[in-house]
């Protein structure tokens, strides 16, 4: 699942808001914040850590844009290493995050502890595959291509045209100044204590979910398929979520 968080220029964190999302996703932690000319990055496996870093330098640097991120492993070891934002292509002057989980080509090959947003950055996107992504047709490629994930760029590169972007930014909701990629950050007690929790894709909480798919929006927790994709066969008892669905139960 994982939590992004963007904030506009301006705006100071929900500090309660990110500590949410650290407990549902805790496998590591980071921010970036454009400071001027550059781009301050801190990341960390401790969130309370990561946090008070981030609100520190916020209030020294608060009209740029800024990005938090809490991790919920997928591809890749857990380590500081593999915690977002991860500068693009060798370029500090770069750096993204990313909520989801790519498409198959930036998995990592057996023996390779990257991430697979963590590959995206140091392999494919310096590349270019999607053409300039100040242009409509470059930024609907790499959405397409992201399908329901989301990603949010920061850049002092002045070759871009914006110092922010947010890709597939309708996929996640704003709550005054900030932005979030979804709603894992609400209900941190209920994430702690081990229920079936939030999905991966969607973030709502699913208090009374029949086998592996979300039953707000049919994610499968199993395959990590997003609906309509899903391999698995639903188990007996998850007719609802094929009814909800307009789906005939297999």
């Amino acid at each position: 699942m994982c939590i992004l968080t963007f904030l506009k220029p301006g705006f100071s964190p929900d500090l309660d808001a990110l500590r949410g999302g650290a407990i549902a996703n805790p496998h590591g932690h980071g921010y970036a914040i454009i400071t001027g000319d550059t781009i301050t990055v801190g990341r960390g496996m401790d969130p309370e850590a990561v946090i008070t870093e981030f609100a520190s330098v916020r209030t020294q640097y608060p009209e740029g844009p800024a990005l938090f991120h809490s991790r919920l492993a997928t591809h890749g070891v857990r380590s500081v290493e593999n915690c977002h934002p991860f500068v693009v292509g060798g370029d500090v002057r770069t750096v993204l995050a990313h909520n989801g989980i790519l498409p198959d080509v930036v998995h990592p090959s057996p023996g390779d502890p990257r991430s697979d947003t963590r590959i995206a950055a140091e392999d494919l996107l310096p590349r270019r595959p999607f053409g300039s992504l100040d242009s409509w047709a470059g930024r609907e490629r790499l959405e397409r291509w992201l399908d329901t994930d989301k990603m949010v760029l920061l850049t002092v590169d002045p070759t871009y045209k914006h110092a922010a972007y947010i890709f597939n930014e309708r996929r996640g909701h704003w709550d005054q100044g900030s932005w979030y990629s979804n709603n894992s950050y609400l209900h941190p007690l209920w994430a702690a204590e081990g229920d079936w929790g939030f999905c991966e894709e969607c973030g709502e909480y699913n208090d009374n979910q029949v086998g592996p798919h979300c039953s707000v929006c049919g994610h499968c927790a199993d395959c990590w398929r997003p609906f309509p994709k899903c391999v698995c066969p639903p188990l007996e008892g998850e007719e609802r979520y094929a009814d909800l669905f307009d789906l005939e139960p297999a």
